[in-house]
């Protein structure tokens, strides 16, 4: 290896000092639960290690480099990477895993509190590895960190004959899902001879005409990887575990299993499939097989939100109604992977962007929100004489807990993409993707395609959409409109009422104000990389 490569292998470290911050707490949660049982301490000792990492990687420059080999070597060799996207990501996993600690702080007992944070902390931290990840062996384990500790989770919070079939389920499937993807993965490293994302990338890529044949097993290796992470975002057909999984686990894992693996997954397709345009010297790169991936996406998209529309319809468990709902978001979310490929700019004004990419960073922001508050507030509902299972159990909730019904009716809305809420935004956003596909070939843009089939996934979406706020209506229409089969307990302090309100807070401001996170997101697709030599190297931090 020569100077540049090594430099570059040991600079990375200062990257994932977040990751070692988690990796440390957990040590510390794992042995603290050997002499100490009780889950206010542990807890707390979580939130800590959250805090810790955030403050970490908010003291963490983003690479600066005074060479353009220097920043080659840190791209081609480095097994992960630093950059706008990576830096938001990782702040948004810590901020929803301290959401998720509040969550399930009085949900576990006090002999597994320990433990269950202990294994927390690693699935929060591999959930970051995706989103900086820079080679295929570094993605996997990243990957591998989230599913591991999330059986334990599973099995850790309900032990009964439901939770164990939910564990079991959720095991075998996703390790059906790593064999697909570490399928797909041989294939990319065979026709690339590098694990390195960017040199696969580099080797992949169409040289002189954007419609040059690649080899057809480049086509097999992308359909696995979609295959084997289809499993985390739950897209269709990939789908059939979850809603037997969040009915059958406890509500904190099934608020888990809603966001974080989904999270990672979609992270990963974006690195995977070249979804990021670059602006770095003598770098030109177009994504991976852009025209095959969009139609295939376009595929998953359309029957993903359908699907999980319908199937949501005839749903009465809230858990198994939210399952559904999850697989009915991924399907929007891939709108913007499928329309990203046909609207990666090269020239306007400062600089490169990607409409589709943004959109679901943003969406995925707001989907984690609306997401988790939901479940919390079932959790908080609940009780162990008195669990809130079905939709019935929510009748004349505005009654007996009229704020917690407001919020409850603020994430429904959310999820149906009403105006004022994050979700709204975030539908908009991709909706608007899909209909800024240009109608004929342009300078400015690397691919064009005919946008009459990307209009029809827009008015599918929109359908959808329509199909979705009935089954959300209807569990509003219970809370206010009926009258309490069963009364539910007393409202009382809890940690999950925090966690209730700091995502209805994140809802409505992104609703209200979403130009902070949309600038955010538009930057964070966009890797650039300004080479400068001199004794005052330039930095490719935002501006």
């Amino acid at each position: 290896m020569n100077s540049e490569t090594v430099s570059a292998l040991i600079n990375i470290f200062p990257w994932i000092i977040p990751e070692c911050v988690l990796g440390f707490f957990a040590c510390v949660l794992f042995l603290g639960g050997t002499w100490r049982t009780n889950r206010h301490l542990w807890g707390a000792v979580a939130l800590g290690g959250l805090f810790a990492a955030a403050v970490a990687q908010l003291l963490t420059p983003l690479p600066s480099f005074q060479t353009k080999e220097a920043a080659w070597a840190a791209l081609f060799a480095g097994p992960v990477w630093l950059d706008r996207m990576a830096v938001l990501l990782k702040m948004v996993t810590i901020l929803g895993g301290g959401v998720l600690v509040l969550f399930s702080w009085d949900e576990v007992s006090d002999e597994h509190a320990a433990e269950y944070h202990g294994c927390l902390l690693p699935l929060v931290a591999g959930t970051c590895f995706p989103a900086s990840a820079n080679d295929l062996v570094t993605l996997f384990l990243a990957l591998e960190l989230i599913s591991i500790p999330t059986y334990i989770l599973l099995y850790l919070v309900r032990t009964d004959d439901a939770g164990k079939e939910a564990a079991v389920k959720y095991f075998l499937l996703s390790v059906f899902s790593s064999a697909l993807l570490l399928f797909g993965f041989s294939y990319l490293y065979g026709l690339s001879g590098t694990t390195n994302l960017q040199g696969i990338a580099d080797a992949l890529s169409p040289r002189d005409r954007v419609d040059e044949a690649l080899p057809g097993m480049a086509l097999v290796a992308v359909v696995m990887v979609v295959a084997g992470l289809g499993f985390k975002i739950t897209a269709v057909p990939f789908h059939f575990y979850a809603p037997d999984v969040y009915q059958g686990t406890s509500t904190g894992a099934a608020a888990l299993l809603a966001f974080i693996p989904k999270l990672a997954g979609f992270v990963a397709l974006i690195r995977l499939l070249g979804l990021m345009p670059f602006e770095l010297p003598d770098i030109d790169r177009r994504p991976l097989l852009a025209s095959q991936v969009s139609t295939l996406l376009w595929i998953i998209a359309a029957v993903t939100m359908t699907l999980g529309n319908v199937l949501a319809l005839l749903q009465d468990n809230v858990k198994r109604l939210l399952a559904y709902s999850s697989v009915a978001h991924a399907g929007y979310m891939l709108i913007g992977l499928s329309v990203a490929p046909y609207l990666i700019v090269r020239t306007v004004p400062g600089g490169l962007s990607t409409v589709g990419t943004d959109a679901v960073l943003f969406y995925l922001v707001s989907y984690g929100a609306m997401t988790i508050g939901a479940f919390a507030v079932l959790e908080y509902l609940s009780t162990r004489d008195r669990p809130v299972e079905t939709v019935d159990d929510l009748a004349g909730l505005s009654k007996s807990h009229p704020g917690v019904a407001l919020l409850m009716a603020l994430f429904m809305f959310s999820l149906i993409g009403l105006p004022a809420t994050a979700g709204f935004i975030g539908k908009f956003l991709l909706f608007v993707g899909a209909f800024s596909v240009p109608s004929s070939p342009g300078a400015e843009t690397v691919l064009s395609d005919p946008p009459n089939l990307f209009r029809l996934l827009a008015l599918i979406g929109v359908l959808n959409a329509a199909i979705g706020g009935w089954y959300y209506l209807r569990i509003i229409a219970v809370m206010y409109l009926r009258t309490p089969l069963q009364p539910l307990a007393k409202p009382r302090v809890s940690p999950r009422l925090v966690a209730v309100w700091i995502c209805a807070a994140v809802t409505l401001l992104f609703g209200l104000y979403p130009r902070p996170l949309v600038d955010r997101s538009q930057a964070a697709v966009v890797n650039k990389v300004e080479v400068a030599p001199g004794p005052k190297a330039m930095s490719n931090a935002p501006d």
